[in-house]
């Protein structure tokens, strides 16, 4: 497993199994039964998910009474939230750049290649 936060986090999110379980967990907790319900897979596979998905901090795991409902730690979104925005907003600041070079450029829509002097058609 990856050594820092963000690459956990991510590794994590990278099997659309685990993605789905992290979506049903947004909505409710759940139990390793109830999130294994849907799938085709042994409950031992999904408690592998599940660890997967614990050790990236991303879900914990309760106790209430019988029941040991999986939680989802939304405050970890937090981590991939600021990553992303940075690179967004970097993005955006290269497009208005570009976009500012594009406007300072002459339109000159008479000269394309095709009617130049000497050019085939």
């Amino acid at each position: 497993m990856p050594a820092d936060p963000l690459s956990r986090v991510f590794s994590a999110l990278a099997d659309p199994t685990r993605r789905d379980m992290v979506a049903r967990l947004a909505v409710a907790d759940a139990t390793v039964n109830e999130l294994a319900a849907p799938y085709d897979v042994t409950l031992q596979a999904v408690s592998k998910h599940l660890k997967v998905l614990e050790e990236a901090g991303l879900v914990t795991r309760g106790r209430e009474a019988q029941r040991r409902p999986v939680h989802l730690e939304a405050e970890v979104f937090d981590l991939m939230t600021k990553w992303i925005d940075r690179y967004r907003r970097e993005a955006e600041e290269r497009y208005r750049r570009l976009d500012g070079v594009l406007r300072a450029m002459p339109d000159d829509t008479e000269a394309s290649p095709t009617r130049r002097e000497g050019a085939r058609p």
